[in-house]
């Protein structure tokens, strides 16, 4: 019989590791604009420049490139993604449409009320704060965060889960993409008003099992991005503040 070679447990942990971190890294340097839309981006430069082994980084770019932020190209090595305002806005209104899914398999399938405990915890933390400020910023980002993971966790759906991992994936789609330009707008204690006020209801809907209520409530709430970025696009400042705001172009609608 021919032997089948086989990698130690140890080294393929260690390489999922080094790709998580591989993944974060060159992600980030996306997302800050480190790199400019429709550059090239290869291997080898980018093993001198993290410091870490070819393996890793090549599996990092796959999968940035799977979902949607690299571009494979046919000679091999990847270029960075460029983005018109039209496929900004069909990114939010997909997510939109899946957290709208997500709020109403949960109040469908909601089993005890003890289940919202988590929910309610997160709604009062954001209720606390009256104005964004860069210290209570990143805080409320977080709690953001996990709020809508625990509206997905609610739904008790796996396809759901990893669909809408992949369109938050895209920097401009994600539940907290716009909060960061909200807080140096003109008029953002009014937007976070708003987004808290949809934060109750979506809670409430979800309780009282009100699917269609809490859809529609969801989906009323991710569409508020679309009024910030718009927003943004008046304020230069603010756009550079925007994750991915550099992989925009924002010449073409």
């Amino acid at each position: 019989m021919r032997r089948v070679e086989t990698v130690p447990v140890a080294v393929r942990a260690d390489v999922a590791t080094q790709t998580a971190r591989a993944l974060v890294r060159v992600r980030e340097m996306l997302l800050k604009g480190e790199v400019a839309r429709g550059e090239r981006i290869s291997e080898l430069p980018l093993v001198a420049r993290l410091g870490m082994s070819r393996t890793p980084i090549r599996l990092a770019l796959e999968r940035l490139a799977h979902v949607g932020l690299l571009e494979a190209m046919p000679a091999g090595g990847f270029t960075v993604r460029e983005f018109t305002l039209a496929e900004v806005h069909d990114a939010i209104e997909v997510r939109g449409v899946l957290e709208g899914t997500a709020a109403r398999l949960a109040a469908e399938r909601l089993l005890h009320p003890s289940e919202l405990d988590h929910l309610r915890t997160l709604c009062a933390e954001m209720e606390a704060f009256h104005q964004l400020t860069v210290a209570s910023l990143p805080l409320y980002m977080d709690a953001n965060e996990a709020f809508h993971a625990a509206i997905l966790d609610l739904s008790k759906s796996g396809m759901l889960r990893r669909t809408l991992q992949i369109t938050n994936s895209l920097p401009f789609a994600s539940p907290s993409a716009m909060v960061f330009p909200t807080a140096v707008l003109a008029g953002s204690d009014q937007t976070l008003a708003i987004a808290q006020e949809h934060h109750r209801a979506i809670l409430t809907a979800i309780a009282t099992r009100q699917g269609t209520r809490a859809e529609a409530l969801a989906r009323e709430h991710a569409l508020m991005a679309k009024g910030v970025l718009e927003i943004a696009l008046s304020d230069r400042d603010a756009l550079s503040r925007v994750p991915g705001g550099s992989l925009i172009n924002v010449s073409v609608r």
